[in-house]
């Protein structure tokens, strides 16, 4: 929840609780603002300073860099990475068929992995790319891809066919009530953007080994990283976000395993017998302490509780849930997908009890009389049930300091288990302690040196806040399923 204190309702549209929790939640993703940082890089040593190449603006890409700015926790601030990003940026650009093409990059301070550009040539990528990347080859494989979506002009027509989608959007929202009209229209919308991207992806992919390799990287780093991201990918398999903070390079960037051959192929023609420079201890050194995972400033989900820190306040989800937090609520989703759960902060008047707000018409088929005060852990509360054509609504409102927040859970069928499952999460929301608002640091990734005796599962005992920690240290050091340690590597592990 981004920024939550500061999130009010938005006049989420009535029609849209009838289509579901879920899709709500997806259709309704907001974001607060966030402060732009762009690399520079220093005059080389020794020579005259390069002329400056600025990026034009437009009030279009300007609102567009707030949007991506807002979405994914605003710019990360960390000299190094943008010193070592500017210096790689220009030997990049320095090696293209266009050195007059200007780039500004942005580091967004979101654990997701991912990267984009704009057409006027903005650069994005998140530091959950960067922490993912074991060299400078890997991470030049990735600036140069995006580098060559702006020379090949793929921004712009990615741009057009946004425009596209969101008339078709506003069409469809028009059409009137029909959901499964309004589902398969924007689902074929979406479905010629996805086919229509793969194409590009794997000509950015061959300009962009060319254009690494010509500024004497790796030309293999890509096909590396890409497998990398593949195996992240599948890590996370089942627990799909509805975030688009969340949404990881393969989510726009459709990988294969023929795009990884593909890569590998086009690295084969620049192969050189001295071969090209991976850097792995510049760049290890580079992302040393970078924040890994959710910030804590804008809550924080471990295991099946969700903690705001910033905020004072904490919650647990029912054992079968997983928690995901987004940029507007929290979504919880039981296994199996038949209870899905809710949690926001709200406007509402000090002066309007809680009872009326969720009687005032905010959400439809409330059951009349079903509307009660509560006081949940010392907190005033209300409750109220609702029916939707295919979903059960269980809705609580609960008033914590000048803040409402609202748990919104939904059940294909009312169950003692659902009745139970929001009863005693709403029971957990209570306020944190000073102890554990002080102890909920981020987590981050240290560079640490292996010594003799070693081994890939003992120095994964000594990660942190993450879920199969072994499988994960392996995907964080490019090591595949038999690698094995050596002494004196260098390796990244996540610490707390």
């Amino acid at each position: 929840m981004t920024g939550c204190a500061g999130r009010r309702d938005r006049g989420t549209g009535r029609r849209l609780w009838a289509a579901g929790p879920l899709l709500c939640a997806i259709l309704t993703l907001s974001a607060c603002g966030g402060v732009d940082r762009f690399t520079t890089a220093p005059p080389s040593a020794g020579g005259p300073a390069k002329p400056a190449r600025t990026v034009a603006q437009t009030p279009a890409t300007e609102r567009e860099h707030e949007r991506i700015l807002s979405s994914y926790g605003g710019a990360y601030d960390d000299p190094r990475l943008e010193a070592l990003i500017g210096k790689t940026v220009d030997r990049l650009v320095a090696a293209s068929d266009r050195p007059d093409q200007a780039y500004k990059v942005t580091i967004l301070n979101s654990g997701a992995v991912n990267a984009f550009a704009l057409p006027t040539g903005q650069l994005y990528v998140t530091r959950g790319l960067i922490a993912l990347a074991s060299d400078t080859s890997e991470l030049s494989s990735v600036l140069s891809h995006e580098m060559a979506h702006v020379l090949a002009k793929h921004a712009t027509i990615r741009e057009d066919q946004a425009r596209q989608a969101a008339v078709v959007t506003r069409v469809v929202t028009d059409m009137g009530n029909d959901p499964d009209l309004t589902a398969l229209a924007l689902a074929k919308t979406k479905l010629t953007m996805a086919s229509f991207s793969r194409a590009q992806e794997f000509e950015a992919d061959g300009i962009g080994v060319g254009i690494s390799a010509r500024a004497r990287f790796d030309p293999y780093g890509a096909a590396r990283f890409l497998t990398a991201m593949e195996r992240n990918a599948a890590l996370k398999a089942g627990k799909t976000s509805l975030d688009p903070r969340a949404q990881d390079f393969l989510s726009s960037h459709p990988a294969t395993p023929e795009r990884v051959q593909n890569a590998q192929n086009s690295a084969r023609q620049f192969s050189s017998p001295e071969g090209g420079e991976r850097d792995r201890e510049t760049y290890l050194a580079a992302i040393d302490n970078i924040v890994y995972g959710e910030d804590p400033s804008e809550g924080f989900v471990r295991g099946r509780r969700f903690l705001h820190p910033k905020l004072g306040f904490s919650f647990a989800a029912p054992e079968t849930f997983t928690l995901d937090n987004t940029a507007q609520a929290v979504i919880g989703v039981r296994e199996g997908g038949t209870q899905a759960m809710r949690f926001d902060v709200v406007r509402v008047p000090s002066e309007q009890t809680l009872v009326d707000y969720l009687n005032s018409g905010w959400m439809e088929n409330v059951e009349k009389g079903s509307a009660e005060e509560l006081t949940i852990n010392g907190f005033p509360a209300a409750s109220a049930t609702a029916r939707g054509d295919q979903w059960q609504f269980k809705v609580y409102a609960l008033r914590f300091g000048s803040d409402v927040y609202r748990f919104i859970f939904a059940s294909k069928q009312k169950t003692t288990e659902s009745d139970r499952n929001a009863r005693e999460t709403v029971g957990s929301f209570r306020r944190l302690t000073l102890e554990e608002i002080q102890a909920a640091r981020p987590l981050r990734i240290k560079i640490i040196t292996a010594q003799p005796g070693d081994t890939v599962e003992s120095l994964s005992h000594r990660m942190s806040g993450v879920d199969r920690p072994a499988q994960r240290f392996r995907i964080l050091n490019g090591l595949d399923a038999n690698a094995q340690v050596k002494a004196r590597d260098r390796v990244k592990i996540v610490v707390d």
